[in-house]
């Protein structure tokens, strides 16, 4: 990696396995009767860019089309079958509402459990521990188990955790999916700090409005390939989000989970 880059995808490749049936016994019968018991599919690929450091990058494609697989590659939660990704720095950042919580410890707990996956320290989760909690709204739910929480407070608690570590690359998947209008808002807010601040930005979204408003280069996935990688209005056209209202596309056309 040079100096100036921030991510680095070289020739990746990802396959999963799906499994047709689940017990031994099914698997059996379906042996006998000459029935296909799983298929691979590739997820991802030979998928290859360059994200140079305090780059926008907006992340789009059909759901099924790769972009989660591909953040997890970045995360480091997942290792490719064939090629590299190379990174630079911290990393932060909300791929799954909910990762990583207990569920039978309360939110107070889950906030320093959760900054310590992601690398903060005590003393600096005890720093910013206020601006989190203020942060994710969660008033008297706060010291109750986040088992109890609705998706919607899963997804509050740690999108204000992630925004919060000092990191070099923040990852945003299905940020915005689950809330209300004005916390979407104020995740785009501080999202648009994380961007002004320096920090490289890979965001996750089939809303055109808020691509627009967040990222400098659109990377679009077709069926876990690189269909388009260039300009932020063409790759919107591209990728046939644009609803043709004179860009404002409503913010909250957040869709659901991607493979």
């Amino acid at each position: 990696m040079s100096g100036s880059e921030s991510i680095v995808v070289d020739q990746v490749t990802k396959s999963f396995t799906l499994r047709y049936h689940r017990t031994f016994k099914q698997m059996t019968v379906a042996a006998l009767r000459r029935q296909e018991i799983s298929n691979s599919f590739k997820a991802l690929d030979d998928v290859s860019f360059v994200i140079e450091q305090g780059e926008s990058i907006g992340l789009m494609g059909l759901n099924g089309s790769g972009k989660s697989t591909l953040l997890k590659l970045i995360n480091g939660v997942m290792r490719p079958d064939g090629g590299q990704v190379l990174t630079r720095g911290r990393i932060a950042g909300l791929i799954a509402t909910g990762a990583g919580f207990h569920p039978q410890l309360t939110g107070r707990e889950n906030i320093y459990l959760n900054a310590a996956v992601l690398g903060m320290s005590e003393a600096e989760t005890r720093r910013k521990f206020d601006d989190i909690a203020e942060f994710a709204e969660l008033g008297k739910f706060l010291d109750s188990p986040v088992g109890h929480y609705s998706s919607g407070m899963s997804s509050r608690l740690g999108f204000a955790i992630a925004i919060h570590v000092d990191s070099d690359i923040f990852l945003a998947d299905e940020v915005l999916a689950v809330g209300d209008k004005p916390f979407k808002q104020k995740c785009l807010a501080k999202m648009q700090e994380v961007r002004d601040g320096g920090r490289t930005l890979v965001y996750v979204s089939h809303a055109a409005g808020s691509v627009r408003k967040m990222c400098d280069r659109v990377i679009v996935l077709e069926q876990g390939r690189v269909g388009f990688d260039g300009e932020v209005n063409e790759g919107i056209k591209y990728v046939k989000y644009d609803s043709g209202d004179d860009g404002q596309e409503n913010e909250d056309e957040e869709l659901g989970a991607d493979i």
